[in-house]
């Protein structure tokens, strides 16, 4: 705030909000300026498609937020402005991008894993005697008992 400001003037709560609002808007210009520091070219060649789009939309988010500070500052209700629905069309599109980054971070499911632990899972030992005399009565293994016998 300005150095030389009277706060005997208004409220002991509306300069803690004031004081709030005032470091809020130094930090937005100070990320700001990050972002403007780069040519915009430069900035979207290193950036994969993804994380482009987030790039874009926060760009727009921050602007029409500001845009609607600026609407309360002008004592016009944000509310009935279609500035509201910029908003949220922009927030809807956040929603699917984070929706694409989340599958991306899903963990996947390797089928054949899956299959043997439940196979295991469900082991029954009585399975395992009628596979074994299933695989003796054979022909292959039959023949191979004749001529032991023989």
């Amino acid at each position: 705030m300005a150095a030389g400001s009277n706060t005997e003037d208004y409220p002991q709560e509306i300069d803690e909000q004031l004081t709030g609002f005032d470091s809020s808007v130094s930090s937005v210009k100070t990320m700001l300026e990050k972002l403007m520091s780069m040519p915009r070219n430069d900035l979207l060649q290193k950036l994969d498609p993804l994380d482009q789009a987030k790039l874009d939309l926060m760009s727009a988010y921050t602007l029409n937020s500001l845009f609607w500070m600026y609407l309360v500052t002008q004592g016009v209700n944000p509310r009935e402005h279609g500035i509201k629905q910029e908003l949220e069309r922009i927030r809807t599109y956040m929603n699917k991008v984070k929706e694409i980054t989340d599958r991306k971070k899903a963990a996947r499911l390797d089928k054949g894993a899956a299959s043997r632990f439940v196979r295991n899972a469900l082991y029954n030992p009585d399975e395992k005697e009628s596979r074994k005399k299933a695989a003796d009565t054979t022909p292959d293994t039959l023949k191979a008992k004749r001529s032991k016998q023989s």
